[in-house]
Order: structure tokens, then C-alpha cells, then sequence
């Protein structure tokens, strides 16, 4: 019989695209915001463009710090997790292979075939399976902090360039307008984007987005108008 070639599922990429999609967003978002708050209270173009860039470098330590320090914390859950099953495994080896079985009972196997499955997959990797179907770590969605921050950090830089690059090339005059609008373009982009690579609906997830950066900008803007010193 032929070996069937491996499928590749949606789940392999929630690690990288959580933290992706989080930062190219917020990369956007937060820059554009700050360039409309700043460009609201009548800063000059180049004072805009100063405080843009330093909300890039911000933002993107930021982004990766925080990553870092939140997907560590669950790498560190999952160790103390998995270190307290070793015990339980080396001091309680056939009530844990009774607790696996019990396992595969409540999901529809007869006694019979559970108790089958649980000893071969013991014999396999005990760990391995009580990990898996007992406290809900695998693999595919294991932490991974570094992957994480780099991802995250990376993809904050890259967004928030793109405001970054029409702010520059932007007339002050014309500032606010440009920036909005071509910052509501780059969120409905990632919007659908993301939605698509999640498999999810691209119209839903872009206007999704769409509407809370309008939102955020709006606010930002307002906020900038309203303290802002008139030229």
C-alpha cells in the first residue's frame, strides 16, 4: 500500500501567524495613530516623522519583550506540567495508564480497544501520549518564545513602515488625509491576509480590522487636535 503524503494543516502555523498578524497590526496601527495625533496638534513634518520612527523602534521592542515574556511563561507552565506527569509516571505507572485509558473511554473507544490504544502508545512514549491527550500539549502548538518575539517584533517594523514611508513622501498639508487613508488600506490588506491564512472569511477578517484601526486613528487624531498648539 502506498504511504499517503503528510497534510499540511492551518494548526502548524498559529505560533508564527498569532504573533505575526498581532504585530504587523499593531505595527500599522500604533504608527499611523501616532502620526495623526502628532500631525493633528500642528507639529511640523519633520517632528511627525521623528516621533513616527521612534514609535517604530518602541513599538518593535516592545512587541518582542512582551512576546518573549508572555510565550515564556507558557513554555514554563508546560515544563512544571510535564515534569509533574514524569512523577506521576515513575510513581504511578498503572494508575496513569488507567487514567489514559479512561481517556480514550470518555472519546467513544470501547474499554477494550482504550485499554489497547493506551498500552501501545505507553509502550511508545508515555509521556509523550499523556502529554498529547491529558494535558493538551503537542507539538504543533508547543511554545516557542524566541520564534515568537522575532515574529512579532519583525512583522511590528514592517508594518509600521508602511505609514512610516507615505508619511514621508506626504506634503504636510495633505498629511492627515493620505495617511488615513492609505493606512486603512494596509489594515483591510492584512485583515484579509491573515483571515486567509487562517482559513477564515477574507471580507469578515479585513473589515474587522478595518473598522478598529478607523476607530483608533479617529480617536488618536481627536486626542491630538484637542491638546494640540495652534500654529
Amino acid at each position: 500500500m502506498p504511504i499517503r503524503s503528510k497534510e499540511r494543516h492551518r494548526t502548524g502555523r498559529i505560533g508564527w501567524l498569532r504573533a505575526a498578524v498581532l504585530g504587523a497590526n499593531d505595527g500599522i496601527l500604533s504608527t499611523s495613530s501616532l502620526v495623526l495625533g502628532v500631525a493633528a496638534a500642528h507639529a511640523t513634518h519633520s517632528n511627525v516623522l521623528v516621533s513616527g520612527v521612534a514609535g517604530l523602534v518602541a513599538g518593535a521592542m516592545s512587541m518582542a519583550a512582551g512576546e518573549y515574556v508572555s510565550v515564556h511563561s507558557q513554555a514554563d507552565t508546560e515544563e512544571a506540567e510535564l515534569e509533574l506527569e514524569r512523577a506521576e509516571l515513575k510513581a504511578d505507572d498503572k494508575g496513569e495508564h488507567k487514567e489514559l485509558m479512561a481517556i480514550y473511554v470518555t472519546r467513544g473507544l470501547d474499554p477494550s480497544l482504550a485499554k489497547q490504544v493506551a498500552d501501545q502508545l505507553m509502550l511508545h512514549d508515555a509521556l509523550g501520549a499523556h502529554a498529547r491527550d491529558e494535558l493538551g500539549i503537542s507539538e504543533t502548538l508547543h511554545a516557542r518564545p524566541i520564534q515568537a518575539a522575532l515574529a512579532s517584533a519583525g512583522s511590528f517594523a514592517v508594518g509600521a513602515l508602511m505609514p512610516l514611508v507615505v508619511t514621508a513622501v506626504t506634503p504636510a498639508a495633505s498629511l492627515i488625509p493620505i495617511v488615513s487613508g492609505t493606512s486603512l488600506m494596509f489594515l483591510a490588506l492584512l485583515g484579509g491576509l491573515a483571515a486567509r491564512a487562517g482559513g477564515a472569511g477574507v471580507l469578515m477578517g479585513a473589515m474587522r480590522v478595518t473598522f478598529w484601526g478607523a476607530l483608533a486613528m479617529a480617536l488618536t487624531a481627536g486626542v491630538g487636535s484637542l491638546f494640540g498648539a495652534v500654529p
